[in-house]
């Protein structure tokens, strides 16, 4: 269900029609940033979570003393 050449090709032209030739570069990189930001915080909230499911986990040994 992605999108196909055509489909991509078609946002290409609208967005080169609205903002110019100029502003792509700026565009680009705004996204590629964003992006790299997005992964980042995510990549960042799985850690912060296998964390605090490791730390919750009591350990063997503690079910043993009980």
């Amino acid at each position: 269900m992605g999108l196909g050449t055509t489909e991509l090709v078609l946002i290409l032209v609208i967005v080169l029609v609205l903002f110019g030739a100029r502003k792509l570069p700026e565009i680009g990189s705004g996204l590629a940033k964003g992006i790299k930001s997005f992964r980042k915080n995510i990549s960042d909230d799985q850690t912060k979570d296998a964390e605090t499911k490791d730390a919750a986990e009591p350990s063997k040994d503690d079910t043993k003393a009980s």
